[in-house]
């Protein structure tokens, strides 16, 4: 190549959530559901990476690998541990976090809420319960008051839509009259002292009521944000798989695709960007259930398919129904070989290269993730990081994959 489609303020980044690298997160729900009987959480999260502490480390990591941005989210638990009472000392520690990014060169792309909320939340109903809008706005209008004027890009919260793909996997917390008998949800509601049926995180509730909460706290968070900063760019970030049908399944896939990306990017419509997320494609029977994966494909270190090109459909199908500008704010791959790593960075990258070819509006790349973290029920097993962490140490080792995406960042996508 002697000429890049990438224009010259695209972002490179990488993205990070609170909760999956600040450590002891006491005060929120996912702590709680990690911490009761019956947890369906393979480890608990703990110290996590211990970024709370190191974020100059993370990043100067960020800065030194060539990228110019970095994707990370505030923890509402610690800045309004109880419901009207709002830390000073977490908002100001997130403020140091921002100004450590303008220092480095770095847009900070800010995540309000990535799926973690206060405990006292789940407590009142969670995200089935409609006072949460309100509740979501006045966080956001807060966060804003203190922060909003060094935020490069707002996200109100992160996959709302990730639950509906979890319910075609199999793994959601079920209707309300179910969760009785869901242990984890049952030993959680006991400690909280409500009615199982009333318990309802961010991440494990795909019900209708959920999905109006939802869209109605984004839309809430978003005019709590621009009524603070109106020239802050605000949208939401969506887990967008790429689905393929089997034979016989074509109608079927069509009604979830519809159903878990289609009725969120029809919902975007009036914000300022999409951000879309993916990791590969999910192929489906014609019972709606996942299908074996293709004999001869791709294959990570623990079995699943590497699908690097699901990235480009996602991109073309949010630009087709949202009709905003797209970014990438979270795309990778979960292996212990890293060569794998960095050849599924060259196949993404081309894919973003290929939709700009096409006039269409992608305006960055965030990869998920730097460093290897907490990956909720999945514990410490997955490794997604561009920087390998030492569980003791808590030292960030960078893996050749981060140099690697750092040279196409500081070529700007011609490397």
């Amino acid at each position: 190549m002697t000429t890049t489609p990438f224009p010259a303020d695209f972002l490179w980044g990488a993205a990070s959530a609170g909760h999956q690298v600040e450590g002891q997160n006491t005060s929120s729900d996912v702590w709680l559901l990690e911490h009761v009987e019956g947890s369906i959480f393979a480890e608990k999260s703990g110290d996590a990476c211990d970024s709370y502490h190191r974020w100059p480390d993370d990043l100067d990591l960020v800065a030194g690998l060539g990228l110019n941005s970095y994707r990370f989210s505030l923890e509402w638990a610690r800045i309004e541990p109880e419901p009207g009472e709002f830390s000073l000392a977490a908002l100001d520690h997130y403020r140091r976090v921002l100004e450590g990014c303008h220092a480095r060169g770095l847009t900070p792309i800010v995540t309000f809420h990535h799926f973690v909320s206060p405990r006292w939340l789940l407590g009142a109903g969670g995200w089935e319960a409609p006072e949460t809008a309100e509740r979501f706005a006045a966080f956001c209008g807060r966060a804003t008051e203190h922060l909003g004027d060094l935020i490069g890009l707002a996200c109100t919260m992160n996959e709302p839509n990730l639950p509906d793909l979890l319910a075609v996997l199999g793994v959601a917390g079920g209707p309300r009259g179910a969760r009785a008998h869901f242990p984890m949800f049952a030993h959680a509601a006991a400690a909280l002292g409500v009615d199982p049926s009333t318990i309802a995180p961010f991440q494990l509730t795909s019900s209708d009521e959920a999905f109006a909460v939802k869209l109605a706290a984004h839309r809430a968070g978003r005019d709590a944000i621009t009524a603070v900063r109106g020239d802050l760019p605000v949208g939401w970030t969506l887990a967008n798989t790429d689905y393929h049908a089997t034979e016989g399944a074509e109608d079927v896939v069509a009604d979830i695709r519809a159903r878990i990306n289609g009725r969120y990017l029809v919902e975007s419509r009036d914000d300022d960007f999409v951000g879309v997320q993916t990791y590969n494609r999910t192929l489906l029977g014609p019972d709606g259930r996942p299908a074996p994966v293709p004999e001869g494909a791709l294959l990570n270190s623990t079995g699943e398919e590497i699908y690097p090109w699901a990235l480009e459909s996602v991109i073309r199908e949010a630009a087709d129904i949202a009709g905003v500008p797209v970014y990438v704010t979270e795309n990778g791959l979960s292996t212990d070989d890293d060569t794998q790593r960095v050849a599924f960075f060259d196949e993404a990258i081309g894919c973003v290269a290929r939709c700009l070819a096409d006039g269409i509006d992608v305006r960055g790349y965030v990869a998920w993730t730097l460093l290897d973290n907490f990956e909720w029920i999945f514990g410490y097993g997955p490794k997604f990081g561009l920087a390998a962490v030492d569980r003791t140490t808590f030292a960030r080792t960078p893996k050749p994959s981060a140099a690697h995406l750092g040279g196409i960042a500081r070529a700007n996508g011609l490397a």
